[in-house]
């Protein structure tokens, strides 16, 4: 599985708990340890444990892949589960706020997602 598709699944998954404000940081060319940042907030610690889960079970349930690691699940105020070439941040809205993590990376490339973005688009009525 390339590192594209794994992001999309993982964007997928996050987004099914309604997962607020999922960024991608693309890092290949600016690190060494992953290729992918997915950043997304849930509005408390149990949506916060809610995206991992929703996570976790889609890919490992789906696509037969487990993290090398996850932290921070017992808190649930920052949990953080390492794909290898896609490491995933799941935030509460303060904790985002306190760490800024997007703004350590400031000057790789990095998109937005958002609901349906790797969906097909609806048939129009004719």
């Amino acid at each position: 599985m390339t590192t594209a598709e794994m992001v999309d699944l993982i964007t997928d998954y996050a987004l099914d708990p309604k997962a607020l404000d999922v960024v991608v940081l693309d890092l290949s060319g600016a690190s060494a340890f992953t290729d992918a940042f997915v950043i997304a907030t849930g509005r408390s610690d149990r949506q916060v444990k809610a995206i991992h889960d929703a996570i976790h079970q889609g890919m490992k349930n789906k696509h037969g892949m487990l993290p090398n690691h996850v932290e921070g699940l017992a808190e649930g105020n920052w949990v953080l589960l390492d794909y290898g070439d896609v490491v995933v941040h799941v935030f509460t809205p303060a904790t985002r706020e306190y760490y800024r993590l997007e703004t350590l990376w400031g000057d790789v490339p990095r998109r937005a997602v958002s609901a349906g973005e790797g969906e097909a688009p609806p048939e129009s009525a004719a």
